[in-house]
């Protein structure tokens, strides 16, 4: 071993002391790193999964315990069954590689489960009505699956620690190629006693002016579903019958901003149309909070001019309540997919 002399000539056995020193650090540094490999392996092990079961994508999510989205793999919707369940299966495999670990698995999918018969129904992706869809995911996926209805999904994310954060009752809004509704309560989804809580995308429009009716032929095989008249589809069929011009939704409003006054005329009745729609739902359901989502949520023009529509038909002498898009966008549907499993069951 290694000495060196001070001043005076005499030896000090520097060296040793300076190795058992670094014996000392150099365990505690190791206890560190094993510390917090630990930690990275119990925050892996808190990975939530959601899926976001679209008509014409799918995509999967892994959020992390702070809310974060660790790995987002999106694939589009094969179109049919069997290949739709593979695929559903390889992204949740991808979301669970990229994000180091295993975790709860959630879907978003349109209709509903009958809580009788255990089947899809009201679908308008149509050929998942009258399938087994959960018990089929959970075969392939080996494990226990939460599935809900994908406007659901939109009202829990935003609830849990979106646009509606803190608020009693949520109502979500998915204003896109079809029409649907989600109710969240304290932060919980609410599926009713027959598992149809929210769907407000076919009930018919309300106080029907004379030119409306009987409204529209609906997929579902009645006529004058929300559906027709506010969707996205709905807006652009309503301009196409009164103008002869076919547009999309987005050049419709472009138009109506730029001062076509038939566009401008086409907007005034959707804000009056969807207004009416609403005040309906303040009247059962009086939310804190209406949170919208799909393509037309993105009209700025909407959250301005929506209140002046719902509250003449809201009964009550006064009613406000905060409408807004929802805070994490395309993404809310697979995020609250994913909270359909509490993380306390992650980390089980």
């Amino acid at each position: 071993m290694t000495q060196r002399a001070n001043e005076g000539g005499a030896a000090f056995p520097f060296a040793a002391a300076r190795f058992k020193v670094s014996a000392d650090v150099r365990a505690g540094l190791q206890a560190e790193r094993r510390s917090i490999a630990g930690a990275k392996t119990r925050e892996r092990s808190l990975i939530q999964i959601g899926v976001d079961f679209g008509g014409t994508k799918i995509e999967a999510a892994a959020i992390g315990p702070d809310g974060g989205v660790l790995a987002r793999p999106r694939a589009p919707n094969p179109g049919g069954y069997e290949a739709a369940i593979r695929t559903v299966c390889e992204l949740v495999a991808q979301a669970e590689q990229a994000a180091g670990g295993r975790g709860t698995i959630g879907v978003g999918a349109p209709g509903s489960i009958s809580p009788r018969t255990g089947v899809v129904r009201n679908a308008n992706t149509t050929w998942l009505n009258g399938r087994h869809f959960r018990e089929d995911l959970e075969a392939a996926l080996a494990r226990p699956v939460r599935v809900a209805n994908d406007a659901n999904c939109l009202a829990l994310s935003e609830a849990v620690d979106g646009a509606a954060a803190g608020a009693r009752v949520t109502f979500g809004v998915i204003i896109g190629t079809g029409c649907g509704g989600g109710l969240a309560i304290d932060g919980q989804v609410v599926e009713g006693a027959n598992g149809v809580s929210g769907e407000w995308g076919h009930m018919p429009l309300p106080w029907l002016e004379a030119d409306e009716y009987p409204g529209p032929e609906c997929w579902c095989g009645r006529r004058g579903c929300l559906e027709t008249f506010v969707s996205g589809t709905g807006f652009a069929r309503d301009h196409a019958a009164r103008t002869g011009r076919k547009m999309t939704g987005e050049a419709i409003i472009e138009a109506a901003r730029q001062g076509d006054a038939a566009a401008a005329l086409t907007f005034e009745r959707y804000i009056d149309r969807l207004g009416r729609a609403l005040a309906v739902v303040c009247d059962i359901l009086d939310p804190d909070v209406f949170v919208f989502g799909g393509g037309l949520s993105n009209v700025g023009e909407l959250y301005e001019r929506l209140p002046a529509a719902i509250a003449p038909h809201v009964f009550s002498d006064s009613w406000t309540a905060k409408l807004a898009p929802a805070r994490w966008g395309d993404s809310s549907g697979v995020r609250g997919a994913a909270r359909l499993w509490p993380q306390s069951a992650a980390s089980g």
